[in-house]
């Protein structure tokens, strides 16, 4: 892209974005969730899957229904539900190390995820000297309350804080909602497109808060010039 390319801040999803989180290590924390739910609220599985499926799906993270409607600490379960061995569950890509060495412009962390986690996955995947910044759910606060993806308010307060205008910022997600904020707020967008949905339906033509889709981040190189404004 040229000097316009240096000009850009990309803001990286995590999970199914950067590696293939959905492999085994969502499973893991699934599970994790839903045995801390049946834990501390005293109910049985299934019980605690439905809370932990209903509060995502309500909130954007189960920790904001659990810490709302039940009083859970947010911390405390960040820490036990995502303490994870990555390096044995973790599959990715190779070369986006390389990547992101001669892609133009500032890279930062943009996760709904907690931030050991994020920190943990980073390393195994050797991006952590690439990584500008790290905006993982305990820094998605607005006004003092948690604000995760996909929050206008968190986003427009995050790109005060970088102190950039909207048309700077590149939104790199696997997630159609979180991307559909992101547009509605000014930042260009790509979705990486999971392998489990048919990538024909993501082409130009798509919705129109997708600027660019991709199969692999690994792809972005070559795709920039498609990169709608």
């Amino acid at each position: 892209m040229g000097k316009a390319g240096t000009r850009l801040v990309w803001f990286f999803d995590l999970d199914d974005t950067l590696h293939d989180a959905s492999h085994a290590i969502f499973g893991a924390i699934d599970r994790r969730m839903t045995e801390y739910v049946a834990t501390h609220l005293d109910v049985d599985e299934q019980e605690a899957d439905r809370l932990r499926l209903t509060y995502w799906r309500r909130y954007g993270a189960t920790m904001l229904g659990l810490a709302r409607h039940h009083g859970v600490d947010p911390h405390h379960f960040l820490r036990e539900t995502h303490d994870l061995d990555v390096a044995t569950l973790l599959r990715a890509e190779r070369g986006l190390a390389r990547l992101f060495a001669r892609l133009p412009g500032r890279k930062v962390l943009l996760t709904n995820a907690p931030d050991r986690y994020a920190r943990a996955v980073l390393r195994e995947l050797a991006l952590h000297p690439h990584i500008g910044a790290r905006y993982t759910i305990e820094r998605m606060r607005v006004h003092g309350a948690f604000r995760p993806k996909p929050s206008r308010a968190m986003l427009r307060h995050m790109l005060a804080r970088e102190r950039i205008p909207a048309h700077r910022a590149v939104l790199v997600e696997d997630s159609a909602s979180n991307l559909k904020a992101a547009r509605a707020v000014g930042l260009r967008t790509v979705l990486v497109a999971r392998r489990d949905e048919p990538f024909a339906a993501r082409r130009p033509g798509r919705a129109h808060y997708v600027g660019l889709c991709v199969r692999s981040v690994l792809d972005l190189p070559k795709r920039l010039a498609f990169l709608r404004k």
